[in-house]
């Protein structure tokens, strides 16, 4: 009976846990061109709840978030923290101090994650707050089976190749769209695959426009997960309009 204990034990599975990183130390630049002292988009209200909020709560409503790391401004921590208690979001929400950018911020939360080498990491823009719980499900899925994974888009559009001139622009490809995507997140991987090629691109002086871009330069494949039209990220006047529109429809439809 022992060693049929002894044995069990052996096979007992691993807890496997989620990690979602929120990159929000932006200034938004884009959001607010013309408009004096306007706030950083992550802080603008959407149906009466701040952008960030809204992402935050998103993965808080994932059974399977074992916690959520905001990484944001020091001037902004205070104004976050007490959103995070204004919305009762609990314990699983926890801030780092934000970079010079994006990549720096997550960074940043990487290091203060305490992960094991197989956890789940995903890493989500602060501005898309219309995530949906169901994307978020798929994206786990795919980091487990794959190692890493990110939500993206098929083109819709025709794609064409351009070289800069200095009258503009000439075209020299078409791109096939069934080999084109619109890149969305969130976008993850296993921690210890991630924490690696964050290690590589800061040692060669790399930086990524996204996490996928530092993975693929590690070597690492990177699947992808279907994403959504609402999904989209908030960037120039009128997206908020957007964002309140798919929450009036959402509210409607049930």
């Amino acid at each position: 009976m022992e060693r049929e204990l002894r044995g069990a034990a052996l096979y007992t599975p691993v807890v496997m846990r989620v990690f979602v990183i929120l990159p929000a130390a932006g200034i938004g630049t884009r959001m607010a061109a013309g408009a004096t002292g306007a706030a950083p988009k992550q802080f603008l209200e959407v149906g009466g709840v701040p952008v960030l909020i809204r992402s935050v709560m998103a993965f808080l409503a994932v059974p399977r978030v074992d916690a959520v790391c905001i990484a944001v401004r020091g001037l902004e921590r205070e104004r976050v923290m007490a959103q995070v208690v204004e919305f009762k979001l609990g314990p699983r929400v926890h801030m780092v101090e934000g970079g010079d950018n994006r990549q720096e911020s997550v960074g940043n939360a990487l290091a203060a994650l305490e992960c094991a080498e197989d956890d789940v990491v995903l890493v989500h823009d602060a501005v898309r707050p219309l995530i949906d719980p169901g994307t978020i499900e798929r994206t786990i899925e795919a980091v487990v089976r794959h190692g890493a994974a990110i939500v993206g888009m098929p083109a819709v559009d025709t794609i064409k190749q351009v070289e800069k001139t200095a009258d503009g622009a000439i075209v020299t490809a078409t791109i096939p769209r069934e080999r084109v995507i619109h890149a969305q997140t969130p976008q993850g991987a296993l921690f210890g695959l991630l924490r690696r090629a964050f290690a590589e691109a800061n040692a060669d002086g790399f930086s990524g426009t996204d996490e996928a871009s530092v993975l693929e330069r590690a070597g690492i494949e990177v699947a992808v997960v279907m994403g959504s039209a609402r999904n989209f990220k908030i960037t120039q006047p009128g997206d908020i309009e957007l964002a309140e529109f798919y929450l009036d429809q959402e509210l409607r439809h049930g």
